[in-house]
């Protein structure tokens, strides 16, 4: 835990070096990549203000703000991209962050996990829930992209309408996730729950006793959610300002980018929770982490972009391309087939490792899409 804070401290240091960078004009690589950097600690204190903002307004709505704010960096990296009319950019970070969380966070979890125990086991019931949720998820982008390769002359009002319609009903669909976790099967997720505790217990029975004597100042929190969120905001501009010109002299297209780089930049904080929960055999934690971050982005992310994209007047809708579709459907199939049976090991893990590197490489060597590449 110590290294992890250093480890943020010290990128927080990107956070003027990238402002200094685009004030001083040091160039789109140079601000790409800084500001890249300063987003990661920001997202990870960006958590950490949550949590402590939900401690004083109890579980239920702290839980709310919990699954509301858990993927706010990705989102507000998407808006800005939208409204800078990176409309498939923001399709690929969507796709990316499916992918990255169901592959790559839950591949090292099980196999770091795997390295120290020999199996690890979590609730089969939840992972049945959870392919469930993202079987629909697939259905909602397969849809509106089946009909838009099946029909002929389609136009874009149709597809935006249709995308619309099922943005809806995939937000719907989220909030009764939340009312199912938090409310009426809440005793499902009392692991989760007390492996959490449990991992607050092991910082010191002493640290515990002072925090719930003095509770966290929730409007100072509100603050600092405040500032992190605008600094977020504007490195994210910087951010969006400098890719087009810092990946093609990088030597990387936009859908690898998208795909790619900018989820593991939205999220790498949390990815480390996930591992390091993980290594202490706490893998119905370590899961809900992963995949709740792919419902997450699935079922409210992706409409709500839908929807923002509606009102600002950039068409954004749930017509993705066949190979983005194909990528997700890979991480689904296997995600479910290996957590279907409540156990895992590092084989499992390597497996999942395996398909995110193949699926990588295969981003990486796609051909340039127009509008995209």
């Amino acid at each position: 835990m110590l290294n992890k804070n250093i480890i943020l401290y010290s990128l927080l240091l990107f956070v003027p070096i990238s402002i200094a960078g685009h004030f001083l004009g040091w160039g789109s690589t140079v601000i790409f990549i800084t500001s890249g950097l300063a987003i990661i600690p920001l997202a990870a204190f960006m958590g950490n203000a949550t949590e402590e903002i939900a401690v004083v307004v109890g579980p239920n709505l702290g839980g709310l703000l919990n699954a509301t704010f858990g993927n706010a960096t990705e989102l507000i990296i998407a808006l800005i991209a939208l409204n800078a009319g990176l409309v498939n950019v923001v399709k690929a970070t969507i796709t990316g962050s499916i992918i990255s969380n169901l592959l790559l966070v839950m591949g090292f979890s099980m196999f770091l996990g795997g390295l120290r125990y020999k199996e690890q086991e979590f609730q089969p019931i939840l992972a049945r829930v959870n392919a469930s949720s993202m079987n629909l998820a697939v259905i909602a982008i397969l849809l509106p992209t089946a009909m838009d390769a099946t029909s002929t002359g389609i136009d874009e009002a149709t597809l935006q309408g249709l995308s619309v319609a099922v943005a809806v009903v995939l937000i719907l669909v989220y909030g009764l996730t939340l009312l199912f976790s938090m409310k009426t099967h809440s005793y499902l997720f009392d692991v989760g729950v007390a492996e959490l505790e449990t991992a607050s217990d092991e910082q010191g029975n002493s640290e515990e006793q002072e925090h719930s004597q003095h509770k966290p100042n929730v409007w100072l929190w509100l603050g600092v959610l405040l500032a992190i969120t605008l600094f977020v905001a504007f490195e994210s501009e910087l951010l969006v300002d400098t890719l087009e010109e810092a990946t093609e002299k990088l030597g990387l297209t936009r859908l690898f980018t998208g795909v790619i780089l900018l989820p593991v930049i939205g999220n790498a904080a949390e990815h480390a929770t996930a591992v390091t929960v993980a290594m202490k055999n706490k893998m119905d934690l370590s899961l809900s982490v992963a995949v709740g971050s792919s419902l997450q982005i699935a079922l409210f992310v992706a409409p709500v972009l839908v929807l923002a994209g509606w009102f600002m007047g950039q068409p954004m809708d749930l017509d993705f391309n066949p190979f983005e579709l194909v990528a997700v459907s890979v991480a689904v199939l296997i995600a479910n087939s290996i957590s279907s049976d409540g156990k895992s090991n590092w084989l499992e893990g390597i497996l999942l490792l395996a398909t995110y590197v193949v699926l990588g490489l295969a981003f990486y060597f796609h051909p340039v899409i127009q509008g995209l590449g």
